[in-house]
């Protein structure tokens, strides 16, 4: 199939919402946004925490932190594939191969990157309201909800940043997944597959919503970004 031709079944398969393309889009999002809903509900309070609090260690925990957004996916997988393989502690759940290790996965690849940009916006913040909320009477626990309350359009982005990173992973989610057809083929595992193979209509359709939903993301973070600025202002 020509490169034109394969365009024009791209588009079609879309028009057509055909079911395989569908079945694809609609495991990628539930899977990417469990992991990101995930990696926010410990992220955020975890970096929250990191940008008040003053311990032994912490510019050691910071840089790790930085580190780990960097995170190779590969080894994500690897690591969460021993974890659950048979031989591995968590291997008597069952759950490798399936959608679940894919959100563990992809959660492990998130986190670092919602913690570290959440202590960097806290922290601006803390410096800000710290002697405010210490007026008021407030501990530093309790300043933990009031900060992220405060900070909720600039920690947006850093949400959608995960989401980012999560939609567009390949190699954790092959590892502990398998590619298994209509049980865990996300969109990217699904385009390296089908490429492979010469189906470039269906890599084509999925790598067009790819970059729609990539588009969406930045404009939802440029807006978010706006409202923050007027907020502020």
């Amino acid at each position: 199939m020509g490169q034109e031709n394969a365009f024009t079944a791209a588009i079609r398969l879309i028009a057509e919402l055909d079911p395989t393309l569908v079945e694809i889009v609609l495991l990628s999002l539930r899977v990417s946004l469990t992991a990101v809903l995930l990696a926010a509900l410990l992220g955020l309070p975890l970096g929250t925490a990191l940008a008040i609090y003053r311990f032994p260690g912490r510019g050691g925990v910071i840089v790790t932190c930085n580190a780990l957004m960097g995170l190779p996916p590969v080894v994500a997988g690897l690591v969460v594939y021993l974890l659950l393989s048979r031989s591995g502690p968590l291997g008597p759940l069952g759950i490798l191969f399936t959608p679940t290790a894919m959100v563990i996965a992809q959660t492990l690849l998130i986190l670092p990157i919602i913690i570290s940009l959440t202590r960097q916006v806290m922290e601006d913040l803390w410096v800000e309201y710290q002697e405010q909320l210490r007026s008021l009477g407030s501990s530093t626990a309790r300043a933990i909800p009031t900060l992220l309350w405060d900070g909720r359009f600039s920690l947006i982005t850093s949400i959608l940043a995960g989401f980012g990173r999560a939609s567009a992973e390949v190699g954790a989610v092959m590892i502990v997944g398998g590619n298994i057809a209509g049980y865990t083929r996300t969109m990217t595992t699904a385009i390296a597959l089908e490429t492979a193979r010469g189906d470039l209509a269906l890599a084509l359709g999925l790598g067009i919503l790819l970059i729609a939903l990539t588009l969406a993301l930045n404009a939802i973070a440029y807006g978010t970004g706006r409202m923050a600025q007027r907020a502020a202002a």
